[in-house]
């Protein structure tokens, strides 16, 4: 039986309303779950960057330890904290989305800060987000340091489409490993760590790593990432070592 022009253009109208109600309702009652992963994911990767947690497999042992051990802040280009935003909402570092917070001009960014703290509560390491390019797309990381604000404690880094077995790489243990130990100033000068051309290379500095044959790129990549967004934290670094701290709301 042959359908009018009329009766298509309502069927199809009808079935479009009917299943983007669907997905709709789908996205909703999906948010929370997915909200919860990648708070895990998150959590997961500050924790890595300064302890072991490959023994944790239960999301609530890792959120728990999290919990305990991991206290946070936010802190503007100028490294002063920021508590709220214009409307007095407060503001919450594992909140922050630094991929997003990346599109805009660096005096418009919030910066997260991730205390690592021990039995006593003093803090042991301070993790910085970071966000950048590589090869193919984005990579990203945390970085720790020591007390001191200097000396690489670990790092996390992670990717979303660079060369399997190449600039992969960067998100294992074995090229992680490698900033362990190094400094990010020499002297009173952020000079930061880089990775150098190839691997096995000899006479080392305690700002310089071995690269990722067959990806030179990506190492250049993190490079730049390490010394922009180290470049931004610095006023807070600075702030810390002196003992001072500004609040902003």
């Amino acid at each position: 039986m042959q359908r009018s022009n009329t009766y298509i253009l309502l069927f199809s109208m009808v079935l479009t309303i009917i299943l983007g109600g669907l997905l709709s309702m789908a996205s909703v009652m999906l948010k929370p779950a997915q909200e919860k992963q990648i708070e895990l994911d998150t959590k997961k990767k500050i924790l890595g960057a300064v302890m072991d947690i490959s023994s944790i497999k239960k999301p609530e042992e890792l959120l728990a330890l999290y919990d305990q051990k991991v206290k946070s802040e936010v802190v503007d280009i100028n490294g002063d904290l920021v508590t709220a935003d214009e409307k007095g909402n407060p503001i919450v570092a594992e909140k922050v989305n630094i991929q997003k917070n990346y599109r805009f001009a660096p005096e418009d960014r919030l910066f997260p800060v991730y205390k690592f703290t021990g039995e006593s509560g003093t803090v042991e390491a301070y993790i910085f987000p970071m966000f950048g390019a590589g090869l193919w797309d984005w990579i990203s990381g945390y970085i720790a340091l020591e007390d001191d604000l200097n000396t690489i404690k670990g790092v996390a880094f992670d990717h979303k489409s660079e060369t399997p077995g190449l600039g992969a790489r960067i998100t294992t243990s074995e090229v992680q490993q490698r900033f362990v130990g190094k400094k990010i100033y020499e002297g009173n000068e952020l000079v930061s760590v880089a990775m150098v051309k190839g691997e096995g290379n000899q006479g080392l500095t305690e700002h310089q790593v071995d690269g990722m044959s067959g990806a030179t790129l990506t190492g250049k990549g993190v490079n730049s990432m390490l010394q922009t967004y180290l470049g931004y934290y610095e006023p807070y670094l600075q702030q810390k070592k002196s003992g001072e701290t500004v609040a902003l709301n």
